[in-house]
This record gives C-alpha cells, structure tokens and sequence, in this order.
C-alpha cells in the first residue's frame, strides 16, 4: 500500500476559488518498512518524513513545499521494481531516494536509469556504484571498504589467520566476495569459511567448525538482520575467545539488544559518529549534523536514532542541496548537481562525489567501534 505523506502546505490550494493545488516538488521513495530488513528500512522512513515536515516548515525547496510519496517494498525486489515504476509513470516524482537493501537497490535502479531519474540508495552492496552508473548514488559505506576498515584493524592487533562466516543474502553474500577479493592486501589468511541462510536459526554447526581451525586468530560475520545476531550469540554460548568482528549491516543499538550484551562485549565493526554521539569531540566536522539529527528523531520517535535513518538523512539533504544548487527540477541538471557535492556534512561522513565517484566517502568516515559495557566506543 502507498502511503503519501503531505503537509498542510501541499494540500493547500491557490486563492480565489480556482482549486488548483500548489506547486510542489515531488520525491518518490521506496523502502523496506515492514518485513524482515524493517530495521533498515522503518527508520529510513521516518526520518524521510520528518525531513521533509522539517524542510517545508522552513520554506520547502526552490521555494516549493516538498510532496514524499513513500511506498513499503517489504524488502521485496519484485515490489521495489513494481513501486519504482508507479513513482515514475504515475507519481511523476523528479527524484528517488531508497532501496534499503542491496537486492531491492539493483532491481530498481535500471528503472531510474531509462527514465534519467536521480535515484540515492541506502544499501551497502559496492555493485550499486560500482561500475559507476549515471543516475545511481548511495549513502552507506560499500561492503569493500567495511572489508578494508576490519582487515586495517585485524592486522593492527598481530593478526593474521581469520575465519568467515557469512550470510547468504546478497549483503552478506556480496560482502564475503569482496573481502575474499582485498584480504590479500593485508597478509591475512582465511583459514575457514561457512555460512548461513537469511531463516536459519543456529549457526552452532558452522562455528564449531570454525572453532577447531588450527591456529584461528579473528572471526568475520559479513552479513545483517538476525542472523549476526545468532552469530554473536552462538559465538558467546561456545565460548570463543578470539576477536569477532561484525559488518555495519548491523551497526545500531537494536544489535546490541537482540545478540545480548553479555554475548556481544568486546565485538567490533566499523560504523559512523552517529552511533558515537555521545562521545563525539564537539570540534568534530560531523559533530552538529550528527547532534541535530539525533535530538529531532529521538524527540520525535521516543526511540534511539539508527545508523540506518542516518543514511535517509544523509540522502534526503544531499538531494535537496542538489536541487537548491541545480535550480532546477530536471533529471540531469540535479544528477550534474549531486556529483558535484563537495564537503558536505552527513551523519555518515563528508561526502565529496565527482563524475566516477557515486559514494563520495573513504576509510577516514568510518569509525571502527567496539561494545563495551552495552555500548559504543571508539577505537580509532
């Protein structure tokens, strides 16, 4: 079901009787609101809406209010695609930010590509941008660099022989694959790989295996949704002792709260500031966009802000800066616009794009963050 979110001001019509709505600036969305990547996908979507109440409260864009037309994929490709359709042909939207997981991402972005329409993704998968594509953006960092920022830091701590288990979604399963691609860039050695559905419900089998490697030094769980969590809490019940680094597929209190913090004390993974904001330097680049954020949502919602809102956020104020700069509503001139964005702060990071570079983020954005104590501290 569609759900179109509207203020008062798009609502309104013009004086003297005539009916005629106002004009408007109209952002599609697709996101995963309900179903199993929900919590991706619920936060992305009540940050879009309170956004977009936040900007047109404040005079809209180009001096139009904002209409979101916001659908619920439920983490369905076939219904993302469905729904990115209808946003075109029907909506008539200038813009599209979601596609909260890497699968519902690809699906739709083909859509937007025919159509020349900006399309901002919110899922991890490095394929999303790489190779470059002329409409196609994220916000989150790519699986590749979540490999590069845990290998960075394994080989940091003198270690060398590191096991993997990995989901086999398309995150996990994309994710493995580019990990097994840069391992050999920091003198690691994979000694075990397993893995594991999106419903399995114990991966004890799989981590047994790992646990009797000869030598096992580190583990990592590319993947997100529950399982890590299972992962995390099998790997307590074990009792394994060496260091267990997760993907920021899963970086979010919720994680904390489903694995246990008993079970996920001194888990790593490499994560943003806004997870950190309580402990984030107040001369931090990202240090106001990250407290402005957080206080709205959490006032808002009466829930802990997500990284997963964090990357909607992002997304949302990279297109309206895109737009305002642009002025202009058309499909290129506010691609042209996007890819030149340049040190712009984000809950995510600094986002400086170009002509090849879709992302606009490197290692430096990432945090590299440990659980102590049912929380988040930072390591670098």
């Amino acid at each position: 079901m569609k759900t179109m979110f509207k203020t008062t001001a798009l609502t309104a019509v013009l004086a003297l009787g005539a009916g005629v709505a106002a004009a408007e600036i109209r952002i599609g969305a697709t996101v995963s609101e309900t179903g199993g990547a929900s919590f991706l996908g619920d936060p992305a979507a009540k940050t879009l809406r309170m956004l977009v109440e936040e900007i047109n409260a404040a005079g809209g864009v180009l001096g139009q209010p904002i209409n979101l037309i916001l659908y619920d994929d439920g983490g369905d490709p076939n219904r993302a695609r469905t729904f990115a359709s209808r946003l075109i042909e029907d909506d008539e939207v200038i813009a599209v930010v979601g596609g909260s997981t890497t699968g519902t991402s690809m699906a739709i972005i083909p859509v937007f590509e025919e159509e020349e329409i900006p399309f901002i993704s919110l899922a991890g998968g490095i394929e999303i941008v790489r190779p470059t594509k002329p409409f196609a953006f994220k916000t989150p960092h790519t699986d590749r660099m979540a490999c590069e920022k845990i290998f960075a830091d394994i080989q940091a701590r003198g270690l060398r022989r590191v096991g993997m288990i990995s989901g086999t979604d398309g995150f996990g399963a994309s994710m493995r694959a580019q990990c097994l691609d840069v391992v050999g860039d920091y003198d690691i050695e994979i000694v075990a790989d397993e893995s594991y559905g999106p419903s399995d419900a114990d991966m004890t089998p799989q981590l047994t295996n790992i646990r009797g490697t000869a030598g096992l030094e580190a583990v990592v769980n590319p993947g997100f949704g529950q399982g890590p969590a299972i992962v995390t809490r099998n790997y307590a019940q074990l009792g394994i002792e060496v260091p267990l680094y997760q993907s920021h597929g899963v970086a979010s209190d919720a994680f904390i709260q489903l694995a246990g913090a008993e079970n996920a004390e001194g888990v790593r993974l490499p994560g943003t500031a806004l997870l950190i904001a309580g402990i984030l330097a107040e001369d931090d680049p990202q240090y106001a966009v990250v407290q402005a954020y957080k206080t709205a949502f959490e006032a808002e919602f009466g829930q802990p802000v997500s990284t997963f809102g964090g990357y909607a956020h992002d997304a949302l104020r990279i297109l309206v800066d895109a737009i305002e700069r642009a002025g202009s509503t058309e499909g290129v001139a506010i691609r042209d616009a996007i890819r030149a964005t340049e040190n712009f702060a984000g809950t995510t990071g600094i986002v400086t794009m170009g002509e090849d570079d879709h992302l606009g983020l490197d290692l430096a954005a990432f945090r590299m963050l440990e659980i102590r104590d049912g929380g988040w501290s930072q390591i670098d």
